[in-house]
């Protein structure tokens, strides 16, 4: 099944096969995934940007991109991207609000790029295409069969696509035109379908909602979707935790999960921005107010207590802060304020609240070993966290066993932020300047802009 929905004018080079066998080398060609073509660069001088995708950490599944299975102690590059300077921006990603747009008309022209980690799978997202890689049981690439690719793969069925959010064994995509389509292993009704069974290849998601849908997120067993008028919907895995939001007559259901999109009912205004956490489920209001529900037995809410449910309530401490994007992690989660700070709560057992220590946090605080830098992106992973500075340096903290932090000797718990140094590799390519950065469970991506190639 072919979800094609618009004849595209700018080009993809098909990628080579050619990958290294260790993470070092600097003789293997990294692959152009994207360039202007001439009709898009019509006049010559027509400025550009180098945009380059690394990845890092343990790649048993493929999920790194290099074609073997390896572990990448620091970033390497897996794809180069070269862009019109003037007309490029990052795709909206799940768990932040974005800057208001007018109409559709507007970003015509406009080449997004995105990035997303699954469990064992990536996806990076390049002008409504979708390159997706890693591990392939259950279906989660997409690709119609459940073989793993080692190589970022072009997957044919998707297109016209704003927004990728990869989840446990299943992945979910936001197309331009409002419409939602995922593909994978379907248990717990993680795909919204009405079965509870994998699909091989991308599918629409018929939702009872009216509109068109604008912002998106998945975990590893639930789904998340707000329309353009506000209403969240959610599907997937519930099991007593009340992660979806439903309460307790939330309509048919199997095995714990409800596989029919459902609106969560119980909340008062109109949301923003979603995250879905491991069993929990954050949302923003437009005007950064942070609601969430769920799980709370390691203080995932930030309430102070371990009371949690399906009721969405605030947090009282956040009360008067605004927030403009939240990360969910297994059982922690962070915030970013309009101020640049970051904010972290719930289970910080691996390190992953960086506030230098191993002990749970009850209520969002601050990390201080941020607070000089002017934060303007964060990510999670399942026990680790990442920030991006308006400098566009990276910093990371968390769990470490897989290399996941791209910092060689770090203790196999780091809980305190460390910053991410590329290497130059004398590729002559100029300085890494850090747009957009990934989480998955053993392994992280970054997107970066160089001043050449």
């Amino acid at each position: 099944m072919s979800v094609s929905m618009s004849l595209r004018r700018r080009s993809f080079t098909h990628l080579t096969r050619q990958f290294s066998t260790t993470t070092t080398t600097t003789t293997t060609k990294v692959p152009t995934l994207y360039e202007p073509t001439a009709t898009t660069s019509q006049n010559d001088g027509v400025p550009t940007t180098a945009l380059q995708l690394l990845s890092w950490g343990r790649g048993a599944s493929g999920q790194l991109g290099g074609g073997i299975e390896e572990i990448r102690l620091y970033p390497a590059p897996v794809a180069n991207l070269t862009v019109p300077s003037s007309s490029f921006t990052l795709s909206p990603t799940p768990g932040k609000i974005q800057i208001p747009s007018t109409s559709n008309e507007d970003s015509n022209g406009v080449l997004e790029v995105g990035i997303s980690c699954g469990l064992f799978h990536s996806s990076l997202l390049v002008d409504g295409k979708v390159w997706i890689w890693g591990k392939g049981d259950g279906g989660r690439l997409g690709f119609g069969h459940e073989n793993s690719a080692f190589l970022p793969t072009l997957n044919p069925y998707l297109d016209s696509i704003r927004c990728v959010s990869l989840g446990g064994l299943h992945s979910v995509s936001l197309t331009s035109f409002g419409e939602v389509y995922t593909w994978g292993y379907g248990g717990f009704g993680a795909l919204g379908h009405s079965v509870y069974t994998r699909e091989l290849f991308p599918r629409l998601v018929e939702g009872s909602w009216s509109g068109r849908i604008h912002h998106v997120s998945t975990s590893g067993t639930h789904t998340a979707a707000i329309t353009e008028s506000g209403e969240l919907y959610t599907w997937g895995r519930d099991e007593g935790d009340g992660r979806l939001g439903l309460g307790p007559n939330r309509g048919p259901n199997e095995g714990g999960g409800l596989s029919i999109p459902s609106k969560v009912k119980a909340l008062p205004m109109p949301v923003a921005a979603v995250s879905c956490g491991g069993f929990f489920t954050m949302v923003l209001t437009e005007n950064g107010e942070l609601w969430n529900w769920g799980a709370n037995s390691n203080f995932e809410l930030g309430r102070g207590d371990r009371v949690g449910g399906w009721q969405p309530k605030p947090i009282p401490s956040l009360v008067g802060v605004r927030i403009i994007q939240i990360a969910s992690g297994g059982y922690h989660s962070i915030a970013l304020t309009d101020e640049g700070k970051v904010l972290s709560w719930g289970h910080g057992g691996h390190g992953q609240l960086g506030n230098s220590s191993v002990q749970n946090q009850k209520t969002p605080t601050i990390v201080k070993a941020l607070t000089d830098e002017r934060v303007i992106h964060i990510a999670c992973g399942g026990s680790s966290s990442a920030a991006i500075t308006d400098k566009g340096n990276l910093y990371m903290w968390g769990y470490t066993k897989d290399s996941q932090l791209g910092v060689p000797g770090l203790p196999e718990i780091q809980s305190s932020p460390v910053e991410v140094k590329f290497l130059m590799e004398e590729d002559g390519l100029g300085p890494h300047n850090v747009l957009s950065v990934a989480v998955g469970a053993s392994h992280a991506m970054c997107l970066v802009s160089r001043s050449g190639f």
